[in-house]
C-alpha cells in the first residue's frame, strides 16, 4: 500500500470509528434508559414461585429469575405477571388455580404495598412507575381456565385481570393451540364469542401459543389490537410458538406488539430439542384433582424451573429476533416479553430480569435509538393497553 493510499485509508477507519458509539457514552444512555423506560415485560411466569415455593419477592434471590428487586435493577418497572394454569388442570379445578395464583399475587401486593401495586390501565401504570414502585399488570395463561364459561372471564375481569392467552400447550374446547393436532381449525363460534367479550370488558387477545388458524380467526374478529405476549421469529428458529413474517405482517396491520421471548429453542435452533422435551413434559395428564393435583404441580414446577439449564442462545441472539421483528413489523409493534421464571434456560448474558440493560446496550451498538428503545422497552405495550383498557 502506498503512503498516500494508506493516509487515505487511516483517514477512512478514523472517520469510521468516530461514527461508533463510545462504550462510555452506551453506559449513560444505558443507564438513562433503565431509569426512564417504562420498562413492560409482556410474560413473567415468577407467580408460581408464590404460590408453589412460598418465596418472599420482597428481598433479592438467587434462584429464579425475578423478583422486586431484580425488576428495579433491570428497569422493568411494570411486569405483566401471568396466571399460569398447565393444561392438566381441567373445568372447575383449572378455575380453582388461576384463583390461588390470583391470591398468591394479592399476598405480593398486601406484604410489599410501598414497592408494588395492582395496574388495570395504561394510567395507572403510569401513576404506579411514577411513584417509583413496580407495576403489576395481570394476565391469565390459558384459555381454558375459564371452562368454557363467559361468566367467570368476567369474574376475572372483576379480579383485576387484563389479558389472557387464548390457548396454552394443548387445545382447549374451543380453540387449538400450536402444540397440539388441530381439532377445531381454529376458533369455534364460542371461541369467537370469547375474543368478542374480551373487546367489550377491555382485557387484551393475548395470541401466544395458539395455532396459525387461531390466530388468523382472532384477527378477523377483534376489534382491538392484540399481543403475542411471549413469542419470537420462525424465520430464525423453527419452533410452533414462534411466529412467521406474514403474522408479523397481520399483527401490524392490527396494530398489535409482539413480546419477543427469551427461552430455549425460541432463540437458538440448537436449544430446540430442549424445548419439545419441555413441553412433552408439560402436557402430560394426570387424573388428580384437588390436594393431589396442586402437589403434582408443585413438583412439576420444580422439576421444569428449579434449576438452570446450559443453552446455547445469547444476549445478541435475543437482538437477533428483535433486530427481524422491527424489520418486519416495523419498530411500533415490538416489545419484550421474556418468560422469566417460565423457562429453564434463559439466554447466557440474559441470566434474569437484571441483566436487561446488557440487552439495551447491544441493541443500542446496533443502531437503535433512546426513542426507538423507549417503545421496545414498554411505549408500544402501553399504547396496546391504553386502546383495549380505554385509559
Amino acid at each position: 500500500m502506498s503512503v498516500t493510499a494508506k493516509k487515505a485509508f487511516d483517514i477512512e477507519t478514523s472517520i469510521r470509528e468516530s461514527k461508533q458509539p463510545k462504550p462510555a457514552d452506551i453506559a449513560a444512555r444505558v443507564k438513562k434508559l433503565t431509569a426512564e423506560a417504562v420498562g413492560i415485560d409482556s410474560h413473567i411466569d415468577t407467580v408460581q414461585r408464590l404460590l408453589v415455593m412460598g418465596e418472599d419477592l420482597g428481598k433479592r434471590w438467587d434462584v429464579g429469575h425475578v423478583d422486586l428487586p431484580r425488576l428495579r435493577e433491570g428497569g422493568m418497572h411494570a411486569p405483566f405477571f401471568a396466571l399460569w394454569v398447565p393444561v392438566y388442570f381441567s373445568g372447575a379445578e383449572a378455575v380453582r388455580r388461576t384463583l390461588d395464583l390470583r391470591d398468591a399475587m394479592q399476598t405480593l401486593f398486601d406484604a410489599h404495598a410501598d414497592q408494588i401495586e395492582l395496574a388495570t390501565t395504561a394510567a395507572d401504570i403510569r401513576r404506579i412507575v411514577r411513584a417509583h414502585k413496580i407495576a403489576a399488570f395481570l394476565s391469565i395463561e390459558g384459555g381454558h381456565t375459564i371452562d368454557d364459561d363467559l361468566r367467570v372471564l368476567r369474574m376475572y375481569y372483576q379480579l383485576g385481570i387484563r389479558a389472557m392467552t387464548l390457548t396454552h400447550s394443548g387445545n382447549n374446547n374451543w380453540a387449538d393451540s400450536s402444540t397440539d393436532k388441530p381439532v377445531h381449525n381454529g376458533l369455534t363460534d364460542f371461541g369467537k364469542e370469547v375474543v368478542r367479550e374480551m373487546n367489550r370488558l377491555g382485557m387484551i387477545v393475548d395470541l401466544s401459543h395458539v395455532a396459525d388458524k387461531t390466530f388468523y380467526d382472532a384477527l378477523s374478529v377483534t376489534n382491538k389490537p392484540v399481543i403475542v405476549s411471549h413469542s419470537s421469529m420462525r424465520a430464525l428458529s423453527d419452533v410452533p410458538r414462534n411466529v412467521t413474517d406474514e403474522m408479523l405482517w397481520a399483527l401490524a396491520k392490527n396494530g398489535g406488539v409482539i413480546g419477543i421471548t427469551f427461552g430455549e429453542g425460541f432463540v437458538n435452533p440448537k436449544d430446540a430439542d430442549a424445548l419439545r422435551a419441555a413441553i412433552s413434559m408439560e402436557t402430560t395428564a394426570p387424573a388428580l384433582t384437588g390436594r393431589t393435583l396442586d402437589d403434582y404441580a408443585a413438583e412439576d414446577v420444580r422439576k421444569l424451573f428449579g434449576t438452570r439449564v446450559k443453552v446455547a442462545s445469547t444476549v445478541e441472539d435475543v437482538a437477533d429476533h428483535i433486530d427481524h421483528a422491527v424489520k418486519i413489523a416495523g419498530i411500533d409493534h415490538v416489545g419484550i416479553g421474556s418468560d422469566f421464571d417460565g423457562v429453564s434456560g434463559p439466554p447466557n448474558g440474559l441470566d434474569d430480569i437484571s441483566k436487561m440493560p446488557a440487552l439495551t446496550a447491544v441493541l443500542l451498538e446496533r443502531g437503535y435509538t433512546e426513542d426507538d428503545m423507549k417503545k421496545i422497552l414498554g411505549e408500544n405495550h402501553l399504547r396496546v393497553i391504553r386502546e383495549v383498557t380505554g385509559n
